[in-house]
């Protein structure tokens, strides 16, 4: 006699074969975690060399400098940028591929690829706006700018992985949005979306998909 078949498994075994050929859902809950502290410890250093060009005032004497001191500062502040992204994207890397290959699914398919083209267009475009706003004197848009559009390449991004995703986005654009009435509080909502925003997602993935 054959053994019965549970339909119930049938069903969830379908359900993880078409997830896997349309979604990329290898993205580990770790990865952000690693990305929300990374935002953390750069916006610490931002604070305080944004203290050191400029007294207690800080991030609010930049929001008011000359384009003479923009120019002056602007080069630390790409480098510090610059450090942030790739120490993000190393961590979020090594976590993806291990989990990618328990997985046994590859790291850089079809889906990976559509993922990344899907993250990156916006962010290239972002983050160029966001120099020109700088250099053009609207300091108090950068901030702003930067989470909006972060938060709209996570909406574009979310369609070839998990739902999740699209709710940081949505998050992250709320906190843009809410930033353009509080602009004095610009590091402070920096380090609220892109450090504490990714580690609450961080945790919540790991938690909901990875943890035994």
């Amino acid at each position: 006699m054959k053994p019965a078949v549970d339909p119930l498994a049938q069903l969830t075994e379908i359900r993880a074969i078409m997830e896997r050929s349309s979604r990329f859902i290898s993205l580990s809950g770790l990865s952000g975690v690693g990305a929300g502290v990374v935002a953390l410890i750069g916006s610490g250093v931002g604070h305080w060399y944004l203290k050191r060009e400029y007294g207690a005032q800080g991030f609010l004497r930049l929001l008011e400098s000359t384009e003479s001191e923009r120019i002056l500062v602007l080069p630390y502040l790409l480098l510090l940028a610059g450090g942030m992204i790739v120490a993000a994207l190393a961590v979020a890397a090594f976590f993806t591929f291990r989990r990618a290959r328990k997985a046994g699914q590859p790291l850089w398919s079809t889906l990976g690829r559509r993922l990344a083209v899907s993250l990156m267009i916006p962010l290239v475009a972002g983050g160029l706006f966001c120099i020109a706003l700088f250099l053009r004197g609207a300091v108090s848009l950068v901030v702003p700018g930067l989470l909006l559009f972060y938060g709209l390449a996570l909406l574009n991004a979310s369609k070839y992985t998990l739902d999740e995703i699209r709710w940081l986005g949505l998050t992250q654009i709320a906190l843009g949005l809410l930033t353009i009435l509080l602009p004095g509080a610009g590091l402070l909502f920096f380090a609220l979306g892109f450090g504490l925003g990714h580690i609450g997602y961080g945790l919540l993935m790991y938690n909901r998909y990875e943890r035994s």
